[in-house]
């Protein structure tokens, strides 16, 4: 950089700022003040040979931003809305460098509960999900609510009485939601929805016998060639696992249920990339026996599984609640409702489940009414989730580390890691935490 040494002067809003080209450059080339460096990155002077930079923007904001790229720290002042200063933040390319000040890397072990967010819908939340950018949305009945990563909410995704089975973010600005079939009506199945909008995009086909068919879409997954996978149920032989191209919403591929298994209601779907197989678990009680296996489409053929009928007779083996494939230890984790973890070898077609009771440390009082548990494995730390807490594991032997709970909302009823937050839904109140990992100091 030619004149890395050289003061900058900006008029912003009226008031002169002073600066160095140094400082700039911390923004990165696609920002505001990247454009301003030339291929080199040598500044180039203001034109029309003023003597500073005018900009016509909130100086208070560009005080705090300027500051961030001088020593990396972000300190927003009373009199400084936060909004309007993401908005500032967006206008000069550096709501990046904001949300990195704001919070750190994931960790499951430094996670602090950020705040609360209470919903407006009735009744019971069914689903949350965390998006690529930080925000999240949220399902409640035939709702769907949508927060950025400012948790300023969009305009709700409203299904007009059909009931929301599972949602999912396909990129920021568009969100996947499934939905039950009403009788007489030809409707439910997929669509996709914008996110900051929620207009209807297009929806998702199930076609069977060369006729398009209405359907039932239940847990969703996708996998990184933009593969849609959901469980389907239809009123003829459509049961199984559906495939669509994200991009064209066609459909690809359809795995039918074979006699005596269950694809159709499947409660979970999780896409392994380093086996290129979907885990598809069908679980108590959406059934009486549990149903777990892995899928090979290349093959069309069923390559693992797992299930519980004929299985000795245990309260815990009769009642899995979730289930989740962790690929690097060939195994399958499963949690009942007694917040037990077990083990399934996935190099063993048909194996028994090997129980941990070590969850069970540090159990608080049980809700009056608690929900199932579930889990999630992100970036090789497991968490479960049982009634208002969520415990993480790490390490070889999954060893309890550390443990999520506040006591407003009631148990949590469901949980979703994404863009460096853990956001969790209670069953009471229609409340959602979001928990971040702090910065590292800055030194």
């Amino acid at each position: 950089m030619g004149v890395q040494k050289d003061v900058v002067k900006f008029n912003v809003g009226g008031r002169i700022f002073q600066t160095t080209a140094t400082t700039l450059a911390n923004a990165g080339r696609d920002s505001f003040f990247g454009a301003l460096f030339d291929d080199n990155w040598d500044l180039q002077q203001p034109p029309n040979n003023r003597q500073e930079f005018f900009i016509d923007r909130n100086p208070d904001c560009f005080a705090v931003l300027l500051d961030l790229l001088r020593t990396g720290d972000l300190y927003i002042p009373s009199n400084v809305p936060e909004r309007l200063l993401y908005r500032e933040a967006m206008f000069y390319g550096l709501i990046d460098h904001v949300r990195s000040a704001k919070w750190g890397p994931f960790d499951g072990n430094r996670l602090k509960l950020s705040r609360s967010v209470t919903g407006r819908a009735p009744g019971d939340g069914t689903a949350i999900r965390a998006g690529p950018d930080g925000g999240c949305c949220v399902a409640h009945g035939s709702m769907v609510h949508v927060f950025d990563w400012m948790l300023g909410e969009h305009p709700p995704i409203n299904l007009d009485y059909q009931r929301v089975n599972d949602i999912g973010w396909v990129n920021s600005e568009h969100v996947l939601i499934s939905a039950c079939e009403r009788l007489g009506k030809g409707d439910g199945g997929m669509g996709l929805f914008s996110s900051s909008t929620g207009d209807l995009r297009y929806k998702f086909n199930v076609v069977h016998d060369n006729q398009i068919k209405s359907y039932t879409a239940g847990a969703l997954s996708f996998s990184p060639d933009y593969k849609i996978f959901a469980s389907c149920k239809g009123r003829s032989n459509e049961y199984g696992i559906g495939v669509w191209d994200q991009v064209t919403g066609k459909q690809m591929d359809f795995f039918y249920e074979s006699p005596g298994w269950s694809l159709g209601d499947a409660d979970k779907l999780q896409w392994l990339n380093e086996s290129n197989c979907l885990l598809v678990a069908t679980l108590f009680p959406r059934k009486d026996n549990c149903y777990i296996s892995l899928l090979d489409f290349r093959e069309k053929r069923m390559v693992w599984s797992w299930s519980d009928i004929g299985a000795p007779f245990t309260v815990d083996e009769k009642r899995v609640r979730d289930a989740i494939a962790m690929e690097e230890c060939n195994s399958v984790c499963v949690v009942n409702e007694y917040d037990d973890l077990g083990f399934i070898d996935l190099r063993i077609n048909g194996g028994s489940v090997r129980w941990s009771s070590r969850s069970r440390l540090l159990k608080g009082k049980m809700p009056d009414e608690p929900c199932y548990p579930k889990l999630a494995l992100h970036n090789g730390q497991l968490f479960s989730s049982m009634n208002d807490s969520i415990s993480v594991f790490c390490g070889p032997d999954w060893v309890l580390t550390s443990r999520l709970r506040r006591s407003y909302g009631g148990s949590i009823c469901d949980f979703s890691i994404g863009g460096d937050r853990l956001f969790a839904l209670h069953s009471e109140e229609n409340v959602f935490d979001v928990w971040e990992t702090p910065p590292p100091p800055v030194i």
